[in-house]
């Protein structure tokens, strides 16, 4: 989602871009609705060799002076290909928790920040790099992640749309945004709101997102007994409008980078209770901002969760300051900027 939002939202007058894609999909399918021009260029392994060759091709052809990629495989096939054809790379790095075991992923990320400028999308993934992985900080800038500030939907318009997700107005609806793997603490969740639900029976938890654990988690949420009121909503295109017809927005991730979630969540006045790991104490400030809880901590999650669903004056003043700070620190105009200001450095060599 963030590729998308870059390459569409950068002053066009200067900058021309064009996606590349290792697969097809609804990536590809977001960036064609933008009228990005977006190319696949399919990696059949792991270490395809090939996959260089056709790459190189490309930028050449389409006379491409500078790469911008995201994470690790494609920041390190991105550095191999900007090497050999002699252009500056950017490369962001959105999280770190397969990090710490993998010395080989060490070994290439020091490898790659001597050919690219590192992006960590929170101070504390640019220490992390600093400090673990052993980038040198001259090689690295700090770009927090960012959103666009949404109109507010109307009482009128969440009533209906709460309607058409089967919710009824007495019901409070609790959200979560993300891909269904370990790392995002769904079972935590699930395992908080079965507390919930025995002195609020009148909650609703939407589930949106898609990911392996998915059969796994449907299983957990049903030998729970919360299965009749939890909601598996799948991969949406809606997001912004579920998130604004939301109560309050959870985030119970054992870690994260800076979670762009998080961020519409916010942006859409929403109070969010979430996991102090990672970027997310950047931007929620306990008590102010919204609620930090302990990664991995079912009761202290539920405990927060109560706290939001017994005092409604409390719930709306967090999300009314959060709009508050995503509009002043973490809006897609200021990351904007600062993504042309690298690359105009990057370009002229004095990045």
């Amino acid at each position: 989602m963030l590729v998308s939002r870059i390459a569409s939202g950068l002053d066009r007058k200067r900058f021309t871009s064009l996606v590349g894609l290792f697969t097809p999909g609804w990536l590809k399918d977001r960036c064609e609705n933008l009228s990005l021009p977006t190319v696949v260029i399919p990696m059949r392994s792991q270490w395809d060799v090939g996959w260089i060759i056709r790459c190189c091709a490309v930028v050449r052809q389409e006379r491409v002076e500078l790469i911008h990629a995201h994470e690790f495989r494609a920041n390190v096939f991105g550095a191999i290909v900007a090497k050999l054809c002699g252009i500056p790379l950017v490369g962001t790095v959105h999280g770190k928790n397969y990090y710490p075991d993998h010395v080989k992923r060490r070994m290439a990320y020091r490898w790659v920040s001597t050919a690219a400028k590192m992006v960590a999308v929170s101070e504390d993934l640019r220490r992390f790099l600093q400090d673990r992985v052993g980038v040198h900080q001259d090689h690295i800038a700090r770009i927090y992640n960012g959103v666009d500030m949404p109109e507010r939907m109307s009482t009128k318009q969440v009533a209906q749309f709460r309607s058409d997700l089967g919710i009824t107005p007495s019901e409070f609806v609790l959200g979560i945004v993300g891909s269904l793997y370990p790392i995002k603490g769904h079972a935590y969740l699930f395992d908080a709101f079965r507390s919930v639900l025995k002195l609020h029976p009148k909650t609703k938890l939407l589930v949106v997102g898609q990911g392996d654990l998915e059969d796994s988690l449907k299983r957990q949420v049903s030998e729970l007994g919360i299965d009749h009121a939890v909601s598996f909503l799948g991969l949406r295109n809606d997001v912004p409008s579920i998130l604004a017809s939301l109560d309050l927005f959870v985030l119970p991730s054992l870690s994260e980078g800076l979670s762009v979630a998080l961020l519409e969540a916010m942006s859409a006045a929403v109070p969010v209770v979430a996991s102090s790991v990672g970027g997310t104490p950047e931007i929620v400030q306990d008590g102010q901002t919204g609620l930090l809880v302990s990664p991995e901590n079912a009761s202290e999650l539920a405990d927060r969760i109560l706290e939001i669903i017994n005092n409604r004056d409390k719930s709306k003043l967090l999300g009314e300051r959060g709009r508050e700070r995503v509009a002043k620190e973490f809006t897609t105009a200021r990351m904007f900027e600062q993504y042309q200001e690298l690359y105009d450095g990057c370009l002229s060599g004095t990045p």
